[in-house]
């Protein structure tokens, strides 16, 4: 299943989630989740990134953030994002955008850091001591 149709499948829970089972005596509930979800992977159209949320809207990026601090971040990664990114690169844009934004100081409690690698279809996800040595090097 690529992750398009995955992205879809969880808007259409959020739209249809409220509505009830047909023929069913069963009463709807409220929405699954009130929040937006970001869901990451790579398939065969290659690496995908989309953003749900609780509407059923569902929008395919290249990049993006959700959240608190949204408007800050996007537009951190509007003015330092390109398709030519490294790996390393984007891990810091990501984290330096993090550091701007959050309340609390960022360190290796309060972060985690997963990467979905095009080359493998893999994902991995950062130990503790790689994020720390990650943040030391942010200014």
């Amino acid at each position: 299943m690529g992750i398009e149709a995955i992205s879809q499948a969880v808007s259409d829970l959020a739209i249809n989630f409220g509505e009830g089972y047909e023929g069913s005596k069963r009463k709807p509930m409220s929405r699954p989740y009130g929040v937006a979800l970001l869901i990451a992977g790579v398939d065969q159209a290659g690496p995908q990134l989309y953003q749900t949320d609780p509407s059923g809207t569902y929008l395919q990026w290249k990049a993006t953030a959700i959240g608190s601090g949204q408007e800050t971040a996007l537009n951190q990664i509007k003015e330092h994002y390109h398709e030519d990114m490294s790996i390393e690169e984007a891990e810091k844009l990501i984290l330096q955008t993090l550091k701007s934004v959050m309340e609390d100081k960022i360190s290796k409690d309060n972060v985690e850091l997963t990467v979905v690698r095009a080359d493998t279809k893999k994902w991995s996800k950062q130990s503790g001591e790689e994020l720390h040595a990650l943040i030391q090097t942010l200014s």
